[in-house]
């Protein structure tokens, strides 16, 4: 349908929205019974003694709840070429590969053309609430995307990360259209070879079409806070480009040269103004509506991990709005965020009920030896918090995605989510429990001392190290500039007085965990990283940085460890 649209229907798309989530238990009961009409006959649900029934209570009591690792050695098969009908009932034909980050190495997730259907979906329904808000028209968008390479399985099924086999879809490139949100770049930079190479052609094709870029892009809003960075470096290599009509030497791909040779022409009047504009800046901040003035808002995922951007992403942005984009994995999507003017520490996502099938652990009861039973989708409670499971039309049911989420409210009867941190503990030692979040909000109580230096922490992450007795937390900043050492050693104090965690304060005390080290680090230790991972065939536009790196994450932890240049200890207990 998606791929017949010239424009969609804004008002159409909302009235759908509304109209499903009205009665969204029906909706999830519909949804699940279609999942397992289409996939009956598949081997794994055959073998739990599912046998056909397509009930809520049938599938509760014959199906458990997996993690990846249940399923590794069913997608294994799948990538190895068995077409036979084992998670679905259908055969798999694409691969995709989550960030990798984490672990050190992506997970293979089975991907089909229902995931396709929902992340235009997903798509549209955000826009369509966005749009209404903050109507854009007929330009284009300025869209930090890069594409992966797609390789060959074993079995010869194609494979890349979640947002390659999106961005290659024709339906996507359709359904941009249909919601008027081109983008500047030509395919050829999209899909290059090269992330930098990638990176400066899409500031050069933005800065070209400035007067018709209507919101700036990312998947995530690190990608965007980069780009910037990058920008403040280049900035005069990109006027030179411009005023010549002859684009720089550092881009050496031929099918990007080619690409960009027939949108590039001598404009000396326009170098001038960016570098005019530019120059007019203090601290680079406000740069983005500066070169972009019909920009109406900045759009990308900014909760959970890409909160710690947020502080830079405004800097440059101004009084530009920022708007957080949907929320999903690499197993599926979620929801969508239908409260467009919520600022992201603040965002929600809708549910949409069509799209999967959602159940709920609750966490309020968590911590004794038996977990709550899961809830469905419209049992949920307001001001709790739950580890979401999904059931997709891709072969995962049941599926832990780990993440915590709190039900911020309901639109019409489907829960509105605001995303809150993995579940996974990141830093544990002795009975000390804290998470992602408890580490991001260290870290800004200890930047406000940077902050005081006129100095920002660029990039962070964690290590638990055990080699010494007792453990310690390490943690690792990229700072952008040179300070005192007293200043870093407050902001070592800092960091260890924020982690409040009862059981971390009370090992510190009896020094059952030693004293936290911050370890300052080289600038560009993190895009070092980020290299390593493209080398490993990741995509930047699912770029996560790791915020623990753990010992099977060992090429960054060397890479890492290698890029201290000053190491301070704790003297806060």
């Amino acid at each position: 349908m998606l791929e017949k649209m010239s424009v969609i229907n804004l008002e159409r798309v909302i009235e759908d929205f509304e109209s499903m989530t009205r009665d969204a238990e029906m909706v999830q009961r519909e949804t699940l019974r279609k999942i397992l009409e289409e996939n009956g006959n598949a081997e794994y649900l055959m073998n739990l003694g599912l046998g056909g029934r397509t009930d809520i209570q049938s599938f509760k009591a014959h199906i458990p709840m997996v993690t990846h690792g249940d399923l590794e050695h069913y997608i294994q098969r799948i990538t190895d070429g068995d077409s036979s009908p084992i998670l679905t009932g259908k055969p798999i034909t694409i691969i995709s590969l989550s960030s990798g980050t984490t672990q050190g190495k992506p997970k293979y997730v089975p991907f089909n053309d229902e995931l396709i259907d929902s992340t235009m979906q997903i798509y549209c329904t955000s826009f369509a609430f966005r749009n209404r808000e903050y109507p854009i028209g007929c330009g284009k968008a300025l869209q930090f995307v890069y594409s992966s390479k797609q390789f060959k399985t074993k079995g010869g099924l194609d494979a890349g990360t979640a947002t390659t086999n999106v961005f290659r879809s024709s339906q996507y490139k359709s359904t941009m259209r249909a919601m008027q949100s081109q983008c500047c770049s030509p395919d050829e930079v999209i899909f290059g070879p090269d992330f930098h190479q990638s990176l400066y052609c899409h500031l050069l094709c933005g800065l070209l079409f400035w007067e018709e870029v209507q919101f700036v892009a990312s998947t995530f809003a690190h990608s965007i806070v980069d780009a910037f960075r990058t920008f403040e470096l280049v900035m005069e290599e990109l006027c030179d480009d411009i005023r010549t009509g002859v684009l720089s030497n550092r881009i050496a791909d031929p099918s990007i040269r080619e690409a960009i040779s027939k949108l590039l022409r001598p404009n000396p009047q326009l170098a001038d103004l960016i570098h005019e504009k530019c120059s007019g800046l203090i601290n680079w901040y406000g740069l983005i509506p500066t070169l972009f003035p019909n920009a109406k808002y900045i759009y990308g995922i900014m909760t959970g991990s890409m909160e710690p951007y947020l502080g830079k992403l405004r800097h440059y942005a101004g009084d530009l709005l920022l708007v957080s984009a949907d929320y999903g994995s690499s197993e599926g999507w979620i929801g969508a965020n239908v409260n467009p003017k919520l600022p992201p520490e603040q965002a929600t996502f809708a549910v949409l009920p069509n799209i999967g099938y959602f159940e709920f652990i609750p966490l309020k009861e968590a911590g004794g030896d038996v977990e709550p039973a899961p809830v469905d989708l419209t049992e949920v409670e307001v001001g709790e918090e739950y580890e979401i499971v999904i059931t997709n039309f891709a072969g995962l049911y049941r599926y832990r995605l780990g993440d915590v989420v709190k039900v911020a409210g309901f639109h019409n009867s489907t829960p509105e989510l605001r995303f809150i941190c993995r579940r996974n503990l990141l830093l544990t030692i002795n009975i000390d429990k804290n998470t992602e979040k408890d580490l991001q909000l260290a870290v800004e109580s200890a930047a406000k001392v940077l902050a005081e230096e006129k100095l920002e922490v660029v990039d962070f992450t964690s290590h638990v190290d055990l080699s010494t007795d007792p453990g310690h937390y390490v943690i690792f900043w990229e700072i952008n500039g040179e300070t005192r050492d007293e200043a870093l050693k407050d902001c070592c104090n800092v960091l260890d007085r924020s982690f409040v965690d009862a059981g971390y304060l009370s090992s510190r005390k009896v020094n059952a965990i030693g004293p936290l080290e911050l370890r300052v680090l080289r600038r560009g230790t993190f895009k070092r990283i980020l290299d390593h991972y493209l080398g490993l065939g990741g995509a930047v536009s699912q770029f996560k940085t790791p915020r623990c790196v753990g010992p099977s994450n060992n090429t960054v932890l060397q890479i890492l460890c290698s890029s201290v240049v000053g190491s301070y200890f704790s003297s806060a207990f």
